[in-house]
Formats: C-alpha cells, sequence, structure tokens
C-alpha cells in the first residue's frame, strides 16, 4: 500500500489508526507503551495491577480490529485504493505485576533520543506472535487463553490448528480470538464519508466512522469499494482542476465556441495515427509561477462536482470485471502515476531544488518551490493540464477491455480489430469511448474547466492519446519505436541515434518537450505494469496437477 503512496499519506492514515486506537484504549485502562513505525504497543495492567487483564486487552484488541475497518473504509476516500483492505495482526500484550500473564521491567534506557520502553521475555513472546499472526485475527498464547477460560470466556478462543514455532521456546499451542460482531449503522448515526475532517476522524468512536452516504429517506447508503473508489477518484481529480483554473488566473469562460472543434477532434483517423513523438507542453514564465493563485481558493462549483462525479461513476461502469483489467487496477495504476509525477526530476541539471513553502502551489509535496522545480522537470510539474491528463488517462485507460489481449481480437477478427487495424485495439476502444462520453453536452462545465482554447483542447486529446497508447506493451513493434525514441531523446550522443522525427537543428524548446513526451509514456506504462503486478500477486496461487 504505501509503496504507491507519498509519506505525507502514509502519516495521515497512521495518525489516524493511532488517535482511534489511542481512544479506545482511554476508554479501556490500556497503558500506551509507544509505537514503532506502524506498530502499537500497548499493555493491560501496567501501570496498575489489573485482575481482569486478559480480558480488557482483548477486549481493546477486538475493538481495535472493528475500528481499523470502519476507518479503512472511510479513509479510502481519502487516500485511495485498498485502504480499506488494510488489517492489523494483533496480539495482545497482556501484562499485571502478578505476573499472571507475564513479568516485564519498564525503564528508560540511557543515550539519546531516549525513550519509555518494556522489556523482558513476555514482550519477546510478543513480538514472536505478531511475526507469526495473520491479517484481522487475534492471536495469544495458551496463558492468556488460560485466563480467558478461567473468567467464563471459552466461547471467544479457537485453537489454532497448527503450533507456531517460537525462538528459543520450540513448538507453541496459540489461540484466534473471535472477532466482535459490528452492528448495523443507523442512518441518523452515521456522516458522509466525504465530509469528514481528519480530526473528526479520529474523534469518531462509534459506527459512525464506516463511511457512507444519507439516503433521502433517513435510512444509509453504505459506500461500496466502487463509490468509494469514485470519492477518491473525484477529490483527486479537482485537486488538479483547480490548479489547472489557478494557472489561468481564476478564470472559466464558457467554451461553445469549441463545440465544432469538439465534434471534429479525432475523427480523420484511428486514435493510434494521432500519435505524435513531441506534444508541445505549455511553458510559463517565472513570474507567471511567482504570481499563481493559490488553488485552494479557487472554487470549481457543486454543478461541476456533480458532473466529475457523474463521468467517473459512468466510467467505472463501463470496465469488465476481468482480473487485471478491472475499475480497481485502473485506480491502483491513477494511484502509482500520482506519486511518480512528484518524482520526475531533470537529472541533467547540476543545479539543486531549493526547498520552499509551496506558497504558489497551495500544496505539500515534498516541499519543493514551484519555481524551481519547473526548470528540472521539463516542464511537466509546471502544467497542471500534463498533470490532469496523465491521471485521467490512468482512470480511463482499460475501460470496456475485453480481458483477452489485443492480439486474441486480431485473431478472431473481431469488429474493434478491424475499426482499429489490428493495432492497439483494447487501448483505442478505451479512448475513443471515454472522450466520446466526456463531449456529450451534460459535461460542458466540466470540460470548461479542464480547456479553454482550441490550443489547450488538442494538447489535451493528444496528452491522453499518447499516455493510453503507452499501456499497450505487447506490440513489440511499439515497443521498440518507443525505446528507440527515449534513446534518441536521452542519449548523450544523440548524432548516433537520430529517429525520423528529429531534426539536426532542433530547438532547445522542442527537445524538452520530446524528453517531456516519453517521459510522461513512461510514466504511465510503469505504473500500469506495477499495478498489474500488484493486482497478479495478490491473486490465490491455484496447485498444479503432479
Amino acid at each position: 500500500w504505501s509503496s504507491t503512496r507519498e509519506p505525507q499519506q502514509v502519516f495521515i492514515l497512521l495518525e489516524n489508526i493511532y488517535g482511534a486506537l489511542d481512544n479506545i484504549a482511554n476508554r479501556l485502562a490500556i497503558f500506551k507503551v509507544e509505537t514503532v513505525g506502524d506498530c502499537y504497543v500497548a499493555a493491560a495492567g501496567l501501570p496498575d495491577p489489573m485482575d481482569n487483564h486478559a480480558i480488557v486487552a482483548c477486549k481493546f484488541a477486538r475493538a481495535a480490529l472493528k475500528k481499523m475497518k470502519e476507518l479503512g473504509h472511510q479513509m479510502e476516500v481519502l487516500l485511495g485504493p485498498d485502504t480499506a483492505a488494510l488489517d492489523l495482526r494483533l496480539p495482545p500484550l497482556t501484562l499485571n505485576s502478578c505476573n499472571r500473564s507475564g513479568q516485564v521491567t519498564a525503564g528508560v534506557l540511557r543515550g539519546e533520543r531516549s525513550r519509555f520502553q518494556l522489556f523482558g521475555d513476555t514482550m519477546n513472546t510478543a513480538s514472536r506472535m505478531e511475526s507469526s499472526g495473520e491479517r484481522d485475527r487475534i492471536q495469544v498464547t495458551q496463558v492468556t487463553a488460560d485466563l480467558l477460560t478461567e473468567a467464563g470466556f471459552l466461547k471467544w478462543l479457537i485453537p489454532r490448528s497448527t503450533k507456531i514455532h517460537v525462538k528459543g521456546k520450540g513448538e507453541m499451542q496459540t489461540y484466534w480470538v473471535r472477532k466482535a460482531k459490528s452492528p448495523v449503522p443507523k442512518g441518523s448515526d452515521l456522516k458522509s464519508a466525504t465530509s469528514l475532517t481528519v480530526d473528526e476522524t479520529i474523534e469518531s468512536d462509534g459506527a459512525e466512522s464506516t463511511g457512507g452516504k444519507s439516503d433521502p429517506e433517513g435510512g444509509m447508503h453504505i459506500l461500496t469499494k466502487t463509490e468509494r473508489l469514485v470519492e477518491w477518484d473525484v477529490a483527486l481529480l479537482t485537486s488538479l482542476l483547480q490548479q489547472i483554473i489557478a494557472s489561468r488566473g481564476g478564470s472559466i469562460e464558457n467554451i461553445k465556441s469549441l463545440s465544432t472543434e469538439e465534434r471534429t477532434i479525432g475523427s480523420n483517423g484511428t486514435v493510434l495515427e494521432e500519435f505524435t513523438p513531441i506534444i508541445p507542453l505549455k511553458r510559463f514564465e517565472v513570474e507567471d509561477l511567482q504570481q499563481r493563485m493559490q488553488p485552494s481558493t479557487i472554487e470549481i462549483g457543486d454543478t461541476v462536482k456533480c458532473q466529475l462525479r457523474e463521468y467517473i461513476s459512468n466510467v467505472a461502469s463501463m470496465y469488465k470485471d476481468n482480473p487485471f483489467h478491472n475499475f480497481e487496477h485502473a485506480n491502483h495504476m491513477t494511484a502509482s502515476v500520482k506519486k511518480l509525477l512528484t518524482r520526475i526530476v531533470n537529472t541533467d541539471e547540476t543545479i539543486g531544488l531549493a526547498k520552499g513553502n509551496n506558497s504558489t502551489t497551495g500544496d505539500c509535496n515534498g516541499g519543493l518551490d514551484l519555481v524551481n522545480l519547473a526548470g528540472h522537470s521539463y516542464g511537466i510539474t509546471s502544467d497542471p493540464l500534463t498533470q490532469f491528463s496523465a491521471v485521467f488517462s490512468a482512470i480511463i485507460h482499460d475501460v470496456d477491455h475485453p480481458g483477452v489481449p489485443n492480439s486474441q481480437l486480431v485473431k478472431e477478427n473481431t469488429r474493434s480489430a478491424q475499426i482499429y487495424k489490428n493495432k492497439s485495439v483494447a487501448e483505442q476502444n478505451s479512448v475513443e469511448l471515454a472522450w466520446d462520453m466526456l463531449m456529450q453536452d451534460e459535461y460542458e462545465d466540466l470540460r470548461a474547466c479542464i480547456y479553454q482554447t482550441k490550443e489547450d483542447l488538442h494538447r489535451f486529446r493528444q496528452l491522453v492519446v499518447n499516455a493510453v497508447m503507452a499501456t499497450d506493451i505487447m506490440d513489440k513493434e511499439l515497443q521498440a519505436l518507443r525505446k528507440g525514441r527515449w534513446e534518441t531523446a536521452f542519449s548523450e550522443n544523440n548524432s548516433a541515434l537520430l529517429d525520423l522525427s528529429m531534426e539536426p537543428d532542433e530547438s532547445e524548446t522542442n527537445r524538452e518537450n520530446r524528453k517531456a513526451t516519453i517521459v510522461i509514456e513512461y510514466l504511465i506504462q510503469a505504473s500500469d505494469v506495477e499495478s498489474k503486478w500488484s493486482s497478479e500477486s495478490a491473486l490465490p496461487r491455484v496447485p498444479s496437477r503432479k
């Protein structure tokens, strides 16, 4: 999960989880020892003895699992795909001074950055229990199981089918603790997941944090996984739209004058035939970047948000349910694209990137100043329309994908293969379907936020075409051409690697645009491959026949 997220997103997730666990711990008189990375260490029976420490610790673990599930569903709207799938592994640490479940010594070791810690064999055993645990399950030792049984909680326990090996102790019988049942949320108790702040997420302890939307009739519609992903896409694209509008001084004018251009664009051939090795990116003067409005001050309005939500929802419905080309995969790819966009740096430049307060961006992307960064990223980071196009392409790149390779579609001589001349069949089809839907009258206000001029319209179209076509990695001819273009753009000896599209006296701007174009394509391709690999690794293994 964290491999496709920015560090601040990991921080937000842990802050919310730890805040919620703190609330539960305070309610049950659980002693929080420390947090180490994504590990939350807490104990029952410290610092004051507690006769029922085993029961309290298990109650804490059961409540923590339930809260984690609720927070995961809610935070998926904020942090993107697979957040709801995150789970805990819990070996409750049940301690007291009477040596019931285990003894410990508490103290602060001398040295720099010292902190309060627990020491002893019980801590070592807890560590082994954590490493041998399973996601979304609570594991306890025989000692804790005996205490629960004596207290009349035998019904909580499920003996683990196999013993675990614990270093220094050998084979050990452990038990799973049954999870608490989650009550059905009531309509009046739930807040909309999209309206909660981080602080509200931390402070809420009950069923109100499962995430949902109010039903007009007083009931509650719990967001499905697809709906949560749609909300995340809408939030991401909305922030990029704010940046686009800010880059043109906050202007949002009527675009009816572009209606003819919108109807005819892409109508003179196949999508693949529109591909170009160089897309001219928009260049901004330093003064423009310094004076750019704060994106957070831009209000795109409820109408545009509703159109955007409806559009993404329709895109989601056009995805087919197959293993590697579904809407969830598209969102994995989107998360990767979003992260990689912040990693584009021109390594040819020797001037370091200056740290700034991001007064021109209004966000916290690593503390890099937009004015300084623009000269190191081939113009990609200074042009929000380019970034919007990359994210948009990731969302729509597999729309209506049949789930079989292009070679199979060509072999079967399908209608789409005939239309697209047996090249990048699924990819061209996805672009046409998504683009045609965007050009419909009901999305005019949304389009007005994306572009205002004929030049921006064509650049948006070209970026989408190139980006989606880059996801066809199975066509050897296209891959060879793409590799050649990369070598042409970035080789130190360009004279030995000239392609037909490169002029001997090509301008510096053209060379920068060439590099930017190929970088965007490889960024999209890398994100697609990475997300497909992640999906494949998550599939269950099918045993082979012998």
